[in-house]
């Protein structure tokens, strides 16, 4: 009887983290349950496995709980399902004879004092766009020394609040730079580049996450992760978009912002590919993202070592070949969709305004 109350104890804590997603509330309390998704999906399972195994269905409430937990199971299961191998790739594979851009985003910490991991992975994958956030004054003068000899275009942000940026490239930039759109401390890169004669679109973003040493509400993320996907979705050149997003794939914010930018997943029908957390294998999930326009293709996905940091890095390398955009085009927002990502950037202004006020 102890067990039967157990599981059914944990079956309406499972019933209440499932719909919480769905709840139209930025609070962190509430955006935080976005995250062990996985988790949840893994013990809803188990949960429903062990009541079958143990206990005979019999009772009206019995078929009533167990109906439930199918229906969060399956609600869950398929939030995730895009994010396995099982699912249709949404970006589809490269062709064999087309040159690579090769791509690594990782959060460093900023209190890690391990420079040369970090240098290590960067010499082993060879990225040609490098960027490394939570670096402040001393990050850059441990790393860019090294960093500067490989990368001659570069754009350094040092920040002691880690939200610092450094910024690597082999490839010519134009234009490169630092925009502040939510918080006068958070900064953003906006930069284009050349690749074989193509100019490429790319951003990089490190918004807060929700979670209340940092932000009480998820609206300066969703909304700079909106501001973001307006930009790309307006842009007349590719798009490549990377960073710590602070937010995990599968989330309604990092849905809309996909929708709403055209954007495509690189994970899609390959794995979850976790960056966070490197210090828990549990407590596991993908924060650390690469999404691209349609002209590209993918060559190779990869979570890097162990860094010495609380984030693996997140590496990509993807092939420019515009003339296969056309087989993985991406439906145009809706209305609705572009009123969503509007009405969150100005949720994010009011709220701003309230705070003046105070």
């Amino acid at each position: 009887m102890k067990l039967r109350r157990f599981l059914q104890v944990f079956g309406i804590i499972a019933i209440v983290l499932t719909i919480f997603p769905f709840v139209a509330a930025d609070y962190w309390w509430i955006r935080v349950f976005d995250f062990p998704h996985v988790q949840l999906t893994i013990l809803t399972g188990l949960a429903l496995l062990l009541y079958f195994i143990k206990f005979n269905i019999r009772w009206a409430e019995d078929y009533f709980f167990v109906i439930l937990l199918i229906a969060c199971l399956v609600v869950q299961s398929g939030k995730i399902y895009p994010y396995t191998v099982l699912a249709e790739p949404e970006l589809g594979d490269s062709s064999i004879d087309k040159p690579s851009i090769k791509l690594l985003t990782a959060n460093v910490l900023q209190k890690n004092k391990d420079h040369q991991s970090i240098l290590a992975e960067v010499e082993r994958l060879d990225p040609d766009l490098l960027i490394l956030d939570e670096t402040n004054a001393q990050w850059m003068k441990d790393v860019s020394p090294e960093l500067s000899k490989k990368y001659p275009y570069k754009k350094e942000i040092p920040l002691d609040n880690t939200y610092g940026m450094l910024f690597y490239s082999k490839l010519k930039l134009i234009d490169p730079e630092v925009h502040y759109m939510v918080e006068d401390s958070i900064p953003s890169i906006d930069a284009k580049f050349i690749f074989r004669g193509d100019t490429i679109q790319f951003y990089s973003i490190h918004p807060t996450p929700p979670m209340p040493q940092h932000n009480p509400t998820s609206s300066d993320r969703d909304a700079e992760m909106m501001r973001i996907a307006l930009r790309t979705h307006h842009s007349k050149y590719p798009v490549i978009v990377m960073g710590d997003f602070n937010d995990v794939a599968w989330s309604q914010t990092t849905r809309l912002f996909r929708k709403v930018g055209g954007l495509l997943d690189l994970r899609i029908g390959r794995g979850f590919y976790n960056t966070f957390s490197a210090k828990n294998i549990i407590m596991r999930w993908p924060l650390d993202h690469v999404f691209t326009t349609e002209e590209f293709r993918v060559k190779r996905l990869a979570v890097g070592k162990d860094i010495g940091s609380d984030h693996f890095p997140a590496f990509a390398e993807i092939t420019f070949e515009p003339e296969r955009a056309d087989a993985q085009t991406p439906e145009p927002p809706t209305e609705e969709q572009l009123k969503n990502a509007n009405q969150q950037i100005k949720e994010e202004k009011e709220e701003d305004q309230e705070k003046a006020k105070k």
